[in-house]
């Protein structure tokens, strides 16, 4: 599509072609006055997309997450004016050809970055980043021994993508495995090898912010490191850092401004296959 939904509005809504009020947004979930969640079926959102222009999101039906049956999945289909159709908006793989969403709250601009919006919302098609760092226990909404997980999850969303110099631009491939782990505790770095995950044939990749990586050992997709350097000069420097645990940079910060790594990864090179387990991800 030449353009996509980037946010849905609280208000506005209409069911059964009558105004539907007090829709609110709660850990990932839609609710309305007198409705159960899950009875939103047929509703019409307002929404927007990233050219700008208005656009209807219908709720076509909505079921307790595969993955948490804490949240809600919602099937949206958008109205194509050209075609004069509805259609799915989220983009089908060979594992999830017809992709549910997540309501969350924020929104993400075309540079990956989150900013909160009164009244507005993403729905967060499963398939992307948003959605799966939710999946994985970084619920942005949810906080853990009291601290938020809001910046964890987008240090996830960079990680996911590859998005190394934070400015939305990915260094990945669909299906790459890696494997997280991360200060909280939520995820922790698989060392056991089993048939899907060989740890010594994998290395360390990036230590990540929620403003992209703080320090990088080598790309994702077998860039050479300097082409980052290039992509974004004011953010990196060369010089090894060690992280411990075996963890080593050849690129660091130029400067700690940019925030503390709360995610680190590993990855295999880009040429090695495999296949996701439950404590390994796949990225969009």
């Amino acid at each position: 599509m030449s353009s996509v939904l980037t946010s849905v509005a609280l208000d506005g809504v209409r069911l059964g072609g009558a105004p539907l009020q007090g829709i609110r947004l709660e850990k990932g979930f839609l609710a309305a006055p007198d409705l159960a969640p899950d009875k939103l079926t047929g509703a019409i959102f307002q929404g927007t997309a990233s050219d700008g222009g208005p656009v209807e999101v219908a709720v076509c039906g909505a079921e307790p997450s595969a993955q948490d049956s804490s949240l809600l999945s919602y099937r949206i289909e958008i109205w194509n004016q050209s075609k004069e159709a509805w259609e799915n908006p989220c983009i089908a793989t060979q594992q999830v050809p017809n992709p549910k969403a997540l309501a969350v709250q924020s929104l993400w601009d075309e540079r990956g970055a989150n900013r909160d919006e009164p009244g507005k919302f993403t729905f967060a098609c499963e398939t992307g980043a948003i959605a799966k760092c939710i999946h994985w226990g970084y619920k942005p909404w949810a906080t853990k021994d009291g601290q938020p997980l809001k910046d964890l999850h987008q240090a996830c969303t960079r990680m996911v993508r590859a998005d190394y110099c934070g400015d939305g631009r990915s260094h990945t491939r669909q299906d790459h495995v890696i494997d997280m782990y991360d200060t909280m505790g939520i995820q922790a770095r698989t060392t056991v090898a089993s048939a899907n995950w060989v740890p010594s044939k994998a290395s360390f990749e990036a230590a990540w912010t929620p403003e992209g990586a703080s320090c990088l050992a080598r790309t994702r997709d077998g860039q050479p490191a300097q082409s980052v350097l290039k992509q974004c000069p004011k953010r990196f420097e060369l010089g090894e850092r060690d992280l411990g645990e075996g963890d080593h940079c050849a690129a660091h910060l130029k400067s700690p401004r940019t925030g503390t790594a709360v995610l680190r990864n590993h990855s295999y090179g880009p040429q090695r296959p495999g296949t996701v387990t439950a404590n390994l991800r796949r990225t969009p």
